[in-house]
Order: C-alpha cells, then structure tokens, then sequence
C-alpha cells in the first residue's frame, strides 16, 4: 500500500493525510479533546491511522489505540496493525472461514499472509496453501509458519500442484493481492462453492480473457475488500480482536516476523527492497 500511494495509484480516504504510512508505535504525547479512553500522557502505545505515521508526530484516534504488552519491542508492535487486523478481516469477517475448510493465501511471506497463515491454522483450517517468488520463502512459509504447502510462482505451475495436492478439487478460500494475472488461475484453482477475496491488483486491474463462466458453474463468490477506507466503528471492532491476539503474540503461539529493522534516512533502501520482493516479514523504521 506505501509503495501504490507513493506512485500515485492508492486513492487516500477523504481527510486522511498525505504522508504515507497507516501502523506505528510510539510514546503518547497529549492529547485533544476527544476520550482519552483509558489511555495517559506517557502510556507505550501502538496501532492503526488512516495515514501520517512516516513521521515523528502522529494525530491517531484512541479507538485504535492498544497498550504495549511489556514483552513486545516497539519494532514487533509497529508491525502488527494493519497486517493482522486485514488478515483478520479477509478470513473472518469478509471470507467467514469455516473450520476444516482448504485456504490459498497468495504472497505469503507478505505481512498480511504472514498473519493470516496463522490466523488459519488457528481456526482449524484443513489445507492451507501459499505463493511466493523464491525458494527461499516458500521453506519459511511450510518450515515456519506450517503451512500445507507453498510453491514458488516463478518455478512451478501452482494451479497444477494444488490440484494435484487437493485431488483435484481445489481450495475453498482464496486471498489474492496479485489481481488480473490470477483472476483465471484463481478460478481454475478454486473448488466449488469456494470464495475469492481481492485484496489489491498488484499486476493490474484488468483481466482481458477470462473464462467468467467458472463463476456460474462452480458458484462461487468474488469479493473484493480495503480496510483503510473503512471507517473508526468497523476498523475499532477489529481493534478489539486484536488486542484479545496480545496474550498469543507475548506466548509467540503466534509470531511477529521481522525482516528488517532500519533507521529513518533508509526510508528509500526499505522501499527498495519491499519492491524487488526480497522481503519475508515485516519492515520496520525507526525514528529516534
């Protein structure tokens, strides 16, 4: 989402500042005059805004606030906001995951997969599946995060491999960023009566040939879902099942991956790196 709104493709909600950025952690400064909903001037804090958190100061509603569990850093805190409170949303509230059903999370050593691989196995998924562009992340995805199976997209067909993996009936759920390269790929590759959730269109938004018929035949659902443009109430409920995840992350019953850590005049090589794919995890700037 930084790198789409930093080209000028990402349509910022009304009111939201232009500075990039939507998760943080940090130290409460003051406040204004809304609630202070149990929150003090000096309270270690972390979580979601519609935008401005690449700076030093940020302006951020309390409802989507969280206290800072002690055995988390501030590094681990900034990077779970948005991927887990998305992941929630996609698998429970967009997706409504049923228990015992198969799940393909594309790029998924994103952040939000990251999340939601765990999410779903969790939930008592029976067949989780991921995508990535190395080697290297689909052993993180199946050695770390215990997925099914995971399949590099740059080396293997895996449309064929999970059909051949599921006996060719396919998966129920599918979360996609990638957009118009996997619409048909996806349609081949979902069983019947299975759900398509969009989250993005990094490879574009248009999709020239289709067959649209799998839709009608197979009866499935495509949704397509932000978070970002939602407003306080909604984004607050899945505040609120965040902070019931605290207990679980302190545990490490459920992970908080870092790729990296970087300092603030590294901004461009953090970018650069997310954009030439090389991350597995989250990264992370500090201002100091």
């Amino acid at each position: 989402m930084d790198i789409i709104q930093r080209r000028g493709f990402y349509p910022v909600p009304q009111g939201a500042p232009k500075t990039l950025g939507v998760e943080f952690s940090g130290t409460i400064e003051s406040f204004g005059s809304e609630s202070h909903n149990g929150f003090k001037v000096g309270d270690e804090v972390f979580g979601l805004a519609y935008g401005g958190a690449y700076a030093e100061y940020i302006a951020v509603n309390t409802k989507m606030l969280l206290h800072k569990p002690k055995g988390l850093t501030h590094e681990q805190c900034a990077a779970v906001p948005e991927a887990w409170i998305t992941a929630t949303q996609a698998l429970h509230l967009v997706l409504g995951f049923v228990e015992g059903k198969s799940i393909l999370w594309h790029a998924g050593a994103s952040g939000v997969s990251i999340a939601g691989i765990q999410l779903a196995k969790a939930a008592g998924a029976s067949e989780i599946y991921a995508t990535a562009g190395s080697d290297e992340k689909t052993k993180f995805i199946t050695s770390e995060l215990g997925a099914t199976a995971a399949f590099n997209y740059k080396t293997q067909d895996w449309v064929s491999e999970i059909k051949a993996k599921t006996g060719g009936k396919g998966v129920d759920y599918i979360v996609d960023y990638i957009g118009g390269d996997y619409f048909q790929k996806n349609l081949d590759v979902a069983a019947l009566d299975g759900s398509m959730l969009l989250l993005g269109t990094l490879s574009g938004g248009k999709v020239p040939d289709a067959d649209i018929s799998m839709i009608l035949y197979k009866r499935l659902r495509v949704v397509g879902s932000t978070l970002r443009s939602r407003d306080v109430e909604y984004q607050g409920r899945l505040r609120d099942r965040l902070e019931t995840y605290l207990p679980d992350f302190e545990s490490h019953k459920l992970k908080i991956y870092l790729d990296s850590v970087l300092p603030w005049d590294k901004i461009q090589e953090a970018h650069e790196h997310m954009e030439n794919a090389k991350n597995s995890g989250k990264i992370v700037c500090t201002i100091v």
